[in-house]
């Protein structure tokens, strides 16, 4: 590990109006997953290129075990709501702040009011693009902030009266905000940011998953550009897509030169052919 690396521990970065990711601690790095996959402790016994083509390869070919190797643990504050929507990635070790034990705290997300925009009419759970009228935006900040008031000033209420925290907590809303420590290990972690890094994926979790991102690329950054060329950039085609796109490479010049040119390796240049030419066998 160099001293850079090593500094990105206790890092944090702030994320939406209250809430924060911060790196606790992390277990490998591209290194881990070199040995991991050769089966040895030897480092530096390879060049670079070689580490790096065989990191590529591994991930281009859906070899994730090596990546398991490598861990991450965030302290995450996020609201409720994007909670709900994170722990549905079941593949994390995760202990969040209990509002059985301690008073919650008194702090809840309100969007700004750019963040504030009408259903979308093409994406069910979506938000639309355009921003709603300026007026009905201040107005639903304007109500968020007194709801927000006032649930939590009777919760105290009923706190301090003497009715258990467990139950005193169900009035309180989705905005309220939680936390908690996330452990993960990187295959499962780059399928969380290819899903939550996404343009589909609700704005306040790709915010936590760009900040997440950063950390990430920091600490493995040859397993991450792997990553972004071979899954969070790439497409996947329906065999439909693949019977038009048939007539559509007659003319390509698939050369190793012509290949190599625009960044392929001659292996993933032999590869590309392989997948061009089970296009051409489609019946």
């Amino acid at each position: 590990m160099t001293d850079e690396m090593g500094d990105l521990r206790g890092k944090e970065i702030k994320v939406l109006d209250q809430g924060f990711i911060r790196l606790v601690d992390y277990m490998g790095s591209d290194d881990a997953i070199v040995e991991a996959a050769r089966v040895s402790y030897g480092i530096g016994t390879k060049k670079k290129r070689e580490d790096r083509g065989l990191i590529r390869y591994l991930l281009r070919h859906q070899h994730t075990t090596p990546f398991e190797m490598v861990e991450f643990k965030f302290h995450v504050k996020l609201p409720i709501f994007v909670a709900r929507q994170w722990i549905r990635h079941r593949t994390a070790n995760v202990n969040e702040y209990s509002g059985r034990y301690s008073v919650m705290e008194d702090q809840f997300y309100v969007p700004a009011l750019s963040e504030i925009k009408g259903q979308s009419t093409t994406n069910r759970q979506g938000r639309d693009e355009c921003e709603v009228d300026p007026e009905l935006a201040k107005t639903f900040v304007t109500f968020l902030n007194a709801t927000h008031r006032s649930l939590y000033d009777e919760y105290l209420r009923f706190v301090d009266a003497g009715i258990a925290r467990e139950i005193a907590r169900i009035g309180l809303p989705l905005s309220l905000y939680t936390q908690w420590y996330w452990k993960i290990d990187l295959h499962n972690l780059f399928h969380f940011l290819k899903l939550r890094l996404d343009e589909h994926a609700q704005a306040e979790i790709r915010e936590y998953a760009n900040a997440m991102s950063q950390m990430v690329k920091s600490v493995v950054p040859v397993a991450w550009e792997a990553f972004e060329d071979y899954q969070l950039k790439s497409l996947a085609f329906s065999a439909l897509e693949l019977r038009y796109l048939q007539n559509q490479l007659l003319d390509l010049d698939l050369s190793d030169e012509a290949l190599v040119a625009i960044g392929l390796s001659k292996g993933e240049a032999g590869e590309f052919r392989e997948k061009l030419n089970k296009i051409g066998k489609l019946s």
